[in-house]
Formats: structure tokens, C-alpha cells, sequence
């Protein structure tokens, strides 16, 4: 997982400044609207695992879901109309989005990852992927 979340920060291996400018330049021409700066991620290993802090300010707890499939961690966010809102004559309207984001964290068990959202930022805690030791081990005999 490690590598793969600091996969930019290796001597800038792998990391293509013409094609960030460019997507920084056009953003619609890249597919990014205004989602390119939404759910900034901090990563910072511990003894144990990982602690990821997200942005995600102005969303409901019930408007972010966390799912963990295939060794990828997904976080999405979707917040829409209300009711209320669809009464209004609303001549633009951009607090509307759905946006997501995922990561690789290997084989671990969703039991072991642990969410909290508070005040904008969403902290997941995510074990380090433990190596598959044998199921079975050869004893010597002295």
C-alpha cells in the first residue's frame, strides 16, 4: 500500500508534470470539473497500518460511503436536491456532485479498517496488509 499511495513522491518517478499542467490548464478537456481539488488525502504510516485524512467539507455522514473491494478502498461522496431546493427557481445550481476516489490497500479484512467523519475530514484507519503466512509448518525433528 505504501507505494502505492507515495507513488508520486519517489523522485518524481512516474509522475508526468506536462499531462498535471495540462489537466490543471483544461480541466474539462481531462473529464476533471470542479471535482480536481475535492477529497485531498493525507496518508501517514504508524507502527500498525495507515491513518488517511480526507477532506470532505460541507457532506453529512450519511452522504459518504467507504467500501472495500478487490484490495481497493473506495470513498464516495454524493450529495443532491433536496426537496426544498427542487421548489426554488434556482438559475445555477453546484453544490450538487457525485465524486469518488480509490485506493489500493491489499488484502486486509474490512473488519480491521475503522472510519470516523468529523467536522469535514474523514480519518480511515487502515491496517498494513498482512503477509499469508502457511497453513501448515514442517517441524525438524532433533
Amino acid at each position: 500500500m505504501k507505494n502505492e499511495l507515495t507513488r508520486f513522491n519517489d523522485d518524481f518517478m512516474g509522475y508526468d508534470f506536462f499531462d498535471e499542467a495540462m489537466r490543471d490548464l483544461f480541466p474539462v478537456l481531462h473529464g476533471h470539473h470542479h471535482s480536481r481539488g475535492y477529497m485531498r488525502t493525507d496518508v501517514k504510516e504508524t507502527d500498525n497500518g495507515y491513518v488517511m485524512e480526507v477532506e470532505m467539507p460541507g457532506l453529512d455522514k450519511k452522504d459518504i460511503g467507504v467500501d472495500l473491494s478487490d484490495g481497493y478502498l473506495t470513498i464516495s461522496a454524493h450529495k443532491s436536491d433536496t426537496e426544498k431546493d427542487k421548489k426554488e427557481n434556482y438559475i445555477r445550481k453546484e453544490r450538487s456532485f457525485s465524486c469518488s476516489r480509490s485506493y489500493y490497500v491489499g488484502d486486509i479484512r474490512k473488519e480491521d479498517i475503522k472510519a470516523k467523519y468529523d467536522n469535514g475530514i474523514l480519518t480511515v484507519s487502515v491496517p498494513k496488509e498482512q503477509k499469508e503466512l502457511p497453513t501448515s509448518h514442517r517441524i525438524d525433528i532433533e
